[in-house]
């Protein structure tokens, strides 16, 4: 089983249910494994603390020009449709940092003065918390392009009875990248104006790419109910309400996990757990 854990927004509490997830499925005797794939900023690790075993490059192909070789004929300036290799003045000039690796601009020079290079843009670490195998992508500050690290540490994930994967926030690229080939997404989100709103793009995200998907809706309790309200009439599944509790916030704040710290919260992500269990096996 593959979970995608994933929101509309930031600071919903994405990680906050992934890991607890995670945590309370090991707790239960299955083999569990927890992908970050929130590589610009993973904070997964702070609060499983795995100790990291091993760590892997991530890097993508980018053009190289021998200048001596080019005929100024334009032919790879054309073809890429990011400026990642342009001509100017009869000369060739490369921006590494908006490559998308399609390898268009060495296949159509007639000289071979363009060709292949690889550029590190990150690293995957690899790492064990108990029966929990963590990975973690870390795209290096600076870089626009995740998504050759999100696939990276997607292929590194062990095969187990749980996959939870911790998708960035928003629904563009690297969302897409991380939840894709996704059993099930949980789409986590907060009561208000600003969290519905990100909300609907994410339920539209999911619906574009057709996974069946579920929400969470964190810090609940707060007497808004739109969120509730727009879910009833869209027939969205609420798997789980985790409340505005003051003891939460104060564990979430020392990193710890509030499965354990607090056992109403234990018993809502084993119930959630077992939710999960049943939606996927329909």
């Amino acid at each position: 089983m593959r979970i995608a854990v994933a929101s509309g927004k930031g600071g919903t509490g994405k990680t906050t249910v992934a890991t607890n997830l995670a945590w309370v499925a090991a707790s239960e005797g299955q083999s569990v494994g927890y992908v970050d794939c929130d590589v610009e900023e993973p904070n997964g690790a702070l609060f499983l603390k795995p100790l990291i075993r091993r760590t892997e490059p991530v890097c993508v192909s980018v053009p190289q020009v021998e200048a001596n070789e080019c005929n100024g004929c334009g032919l790879c300036s054309q073809i890429c449709q990011y400026s990642a290799i342009v001509m100017m003045n009869g000369k060739v000039l490369t921006f590494a940092e908006l490559c998308h690796e399609c390898g268009g601009c060495w296949l159509v020079c007639p000289t071979g003065a363009v060709t292949e290079s690889l550029r590190q843009i990150g690293n995957v670490e690899e790492g064990q918390v108990g029966s929990i195998h963590f990975v973690q992508g870390l795209l290096n500050i600076g870089e626009a392009t995740s998504p050759p690290v999100i696939r990276h540490a997607k292929q590194m994930a062990p095969t187990v009875d749980l996959l939870i994967i911790d998708s960035p926030p928003g629904t563009s690229c690297p969302t897409i990248e991380s939840v894709c080939d996704a059993d099930y997404v949980l789409l986590v989100t907060e009561p208000t104006p600003f969290g519905l709103n990100d909300l609907k793009l994410a339920v539209d995200m999911v619906r574009a790419i057709q996974l069946p998907f579920g929400v969470v809706v964190n810090r609940a309790g707060g007497g808004d109910h739109a969120t509730e309200d727009y879910c009833a009439a869209q027939g969205i599944d609420i798997l789980a309400s985790i409340p505005d509790d003051r003891r939460i916030a104060e564990a979430y704040s020392r990193g710890e996990m509030i499965c354990d710290e607090i056992p109403d919260c234990g018993a809502l992500f084993l119930e959630l757990l077992d939710r999960l269990g049943r939606m996927t096996a329909v």
